[in-house]
């Protein structure tokens, strides 16, 4: 009797995933397969203002964090800005120029209201859980620790008024939040989205109830990519699997030149068109 395994019985590899790969496929499949599928992928269009100013953003809040704490000074907040600052994507340098003193004043003013004692747990951390197949992972701004429980921290530079929708519904910040729980061993319910323009947090505290049923979700998604990409892998490569949905956001999409159905569902934006007026105390949608 032969007792040695075969290839049935072993056990089905997992899926990996992150949030944004499954929210892109909601999104757009055909998107979907220009940005994970398609090697080389095609050609994006020009960089993004708004983009910009997001990472400059996130890394100098980042690199805050990573600084010896004498170092961790309101001015030195500013500094960092510029250490990640690039022009790419602006009308041109004076425009370039205002924004760059507005993100500083934006770091600036959030940095103003942290303790630099308050060592967080994690920042720019990369954590992951597996649900149902799925190995689910992303790399998360901020990890705080409060009390017996760990916090997601999510830094927003959007023009987009947070409300609380926002992080209640965010499929991210759940996935998160179970997979901080996971990779650091210790509870994570509440996540945060910290709105840098405004100066709001709009927080949301998870139950294990509605945790689950977000992650139920993600492996749903998940397992309509996993078939999309075997289909891709098999030679199909149309609009069977991979249809566009056009829609007044393709204006925004970095493939839309390569896609007849998303220019003409919606006019072709500048590269700075995201951008409002910093007098405004707001700035772009950024991830």
């Amino acid at each position: 009797m032969n007792d040695q395994p075969t290839l049935r019985d072993m056990p089905k590899r997992l899926y990996r995933a992150t949030p944004t790969r499954l929210l892109a496929w909601l999104d757009c499949p055909r998107r979907y397969r220009f940005t994970y599928l398609d090697r080389p992928p095609p050609p994006k269009g020009p960089p993004w203002a708004h983009n910009t100013v997001g990472a400059a953003v996130h890394n100098a809040l980042a690199q805050w964090w990573r600084l010896p704490r004498e170092a961790r000074t309101v001015i030195r907040s500013r500094a960092l800005v510029t250490e990640y600052w690039s022009a790419d994507g602006f009308r041109d340098a004076d425009q370039a120029a205002q924004w760059h003193e507005h993100a500083q004043d934006m770091v600036e003013r959030y940095v103003s209201g942290l303790d630099p004692d308050d060592e967080p747990r994690g920042v720019e951390r990369t954590v992951s859980t597996i649900h149902e197949g799925v190995a689910l992972s992303g790399r998360i701004d901020r990890v705080d620790e409060r009390g017996a429980e760990l916090v997601v921290v999510d830094y927003k530079t959007g023009r987009h008024v947070l409300g609380i929708d926002d992080a209640r519904s965010s499929l991210a910040l759940a996935v998160y939040a179970a997979a901080v729980s996971r990779t650091l061993r210790r509870p994570a319910h509440r996540v945060e989205l910290h709105h840098l323009p405004s100066g709001e947090v709009v927080a949301w505290e998870h139950d294990d109830h509605t945790i689950a049923r977000h992650l139920d979700r993600a492996a749903e998604i998940a397992a309509e990519c996993e078939e999309a990409d075997d289909a891709f892998r098999a030679g199909a490569t149309g609009d069977e699997w991979f249809p566009p949905r056009p829609s007044p956001l393709c204006g925004w999409c970095d493939y839309r030149q390569h896609c007849p159905e998303g220019a003409a569902a919606s006019p072709a934006r500048a590269p700075w068109s995201a951008l409002t007026p910093p007098a405004t105390n707001h700035t772009p949608t950024s991830e």
